[in-house]
């Protein structure tokens, strides 16, 4: 396994920065849950951390964007974003339709109070890290 390169654009650390200190600590686990992955992932030797839409997003070589944020207009909810238009949610609706609540083909969405399922949601992060690696495959989780 190669070592993991992450490189922040430091406008990223003005945006966790600027959070609430409860959600800080909620995307700051998810932040740290996507970069324990990529390091966990053999093909993974990269991983970007930028802004989009003014949001931290991560994003690999193989991979799919990721993003992550908290909307004050919904203060007890932060949510993982993915790209709509990938097979990524609808693949995560039907492995984990139980277990993550989930916005269209968008998102999966966690409230203040929940407790994150690890494995599940670092299988997501990893199918999104590989995505075109895996898009073609019958469940992007394998």
């Amino acid at each position: 396994m190669e070592t993991l390169k992450v490189s922040t654009k430091p406008e990223v650390i003005t945006i966790f920065d600027n959070y609430p200190d409860h959600v800080r600590k909620k995307l700051d686990f998810l932040r740290n849950l996507i970069i324990e992955t990529a390091k966990e992932t053999k093909e993974i030797s990269q991983l970007g951390e930028t802004l989009k839409w003014g949001e931290p997003s991560y994003i690999t070589p193989i991979g799919s964007t990721i993003r992550i944020d908290w909307k004050s207009k919904n203060p007890n909810q932060y949510a993982m974003y993915f790209q709509c238009t990938s097979k990524l949610v609808p693949t995560f609706k039907i492995i984990y339709n139980n277990l993550f609540t989930f916005e269209g083909s968008r998102a999966i969405l966690f409230e203040m109070d929940d407790t994150v399922p690890v494995n599940e949601l670092k299988s997501c992060i990893g199918a999104a890290l590989r995505y075109h690696k895996v898009k073609h495959l019958p469940t992007l989780c394998m």
